[in-house]
């Protein structure tokens, strides 16, 4: 992970009443960004098990590497263990979620963080830190967590509109190259080695020029497109805002969203613009903002940023300013570590299985 900040990193704690190991999960991806990240955070939380790591390389399998401080065998992703783990976080490319769901049929405790299980028959998206309480999904479920965007977003919408109905609300999304792993990664710094030495730059990821770039959409050879990844974020913020605002209450109402991709390595930041039916104040929506999992920047404080605070759990706000043009409305700044909010998620789905 890309991290120039120097801060104290707010762990999560999961609570368990047994201090032994209990149970063996399987990680499937362990070498990639997210993999990585679900490495570290259950090394460094309270959750009792020991975490089998899978390469979705065969050439990988039997290699030694390390977790949690202590050496660790790197296992194939055929081994009979992933059909009976009961747990296993896909958090590899899409093509080894898609084989581990051929391996574990119909068996539960299944966690997709590549969105490639998205279209199973069973997938059902998740995101525990906005699920009201007592939130269950369906026993046989393939848990897809939610787009980090969308999480992001769905920890404070609701709260704002609770407190002060949302009338409508606009949010542009900066992502960072992170979101297409490794791969997108490496190729935001070879463009910037590049570039900086007048040497030709490499294209397979965005297809275009991100280094010193903002981009509105990607090249016409890119494998993924920004396009698609906008609409997973809405469809993803829709299922959220309907569910977490209960039966007894009316859903915030569905934001107009754009996704830009950003310049940088690591860590979403959101700017987002809100009309209320009446104007409620800024120090009033700072309050409503505040939460255990949201960290309110005041006014008298520097607003946050992606870069520091990479490493954290939850969001961060700030800036907050009332519309100069709109009396109504307000402006919100929200940053986010993308791999940590998507890792968080699915530790405390699997926590669920202990």
């Amino acid at each position: 992970m890309c991290c120039d900040a120097v801060s104290v990193m707010r762990r999560p704690t999961f609570r368990s009443s047994k201090l032994a190991r209990t149970s063996t999960w399987a990680l499937v991806g362990s070498e990639s960004l997210l993999g990585r990240e679900l490495r570290d955070l259950i090394a460094v939380g309270h959750v009792p098990v020991d975490l089998k790591l899978i390469s979705e390389d065969p050439e990988k399998a039997g290699a030694l590497t390390e977790q949690g401080g202590e050496p660790a065998l790197v296992w194939g992703l055929e081994e009979p263990f992933m059909r009976d783990a009961p747990v296993v976080l896909l958090a590899g490319t899409a093509e080894s979620t898609l084989r581990a769901l051929d391996l574990r049929v119909d068996t539960p405790g299944t966690i997709d963080l590549t969105h490639a299980a998205e279209d199973h028959s069973r997938s059902f998206i998740r995101a525990p830190f906005v699920e009201p309480e007592g939130f269950r999904a369906p026993e046989d479920a393939v848990h897809s967590i939610a787009h980090p965007a969308a999480i992001a977003i769905a920890m404070v919408l609701p709260r704002l509109h609770a407190r002060f109905p949302v009338r409508r609300s606009v949010i542009h999304i900066f992502e960072p190259a992170s979101e297409r792993g490794t791969p997108g990664v490496e190729e935001l710094q070879q463009q910037t080695v590049g570039l900086l030495s007048f040497k030709s730059i490499p294209k397979k990821i965005f297809d275009a020029q991100l280094s010193f770039n903002m981009l509105a959409q990607y090249g016409e050879d890119a494998p993924l497109t920004l396009e698609s990844a906008e609409l997973r974020i809405e469809r993803h913020l829709a299922t959220l805002l309907s569910r977490g605002a209960g039966s007894n209450a009316t859903p915030a109402p569905m934001p107009s969203l754009r996704l830009i991709q950003a310049p940088v390595f690591h860590g979403y930041s959101l700017s987002l613009w809100v009309e209320f039916e009446e104007n409620p104040g800024v120090e009033a929506v700072e309050s409503a903002s505040t939460d255990d999992r949201i960290d309110v920047r005041p006014r008298d404080l520097e607003p946050p940023t992606a870069v520091g605070f990479a490493g954290q759990d939850g969001v961060a706000v700030g800036a907050v300013a009332m519309d100069r043009n709109d009396p109504q409305a307000c402006w919100c700044w929200l940053v986010a570590d993308n791999l940590r909010l998507a890792a968080e998620n699915a530790v405390a789905v699997a926590s669920q299985f202990l």
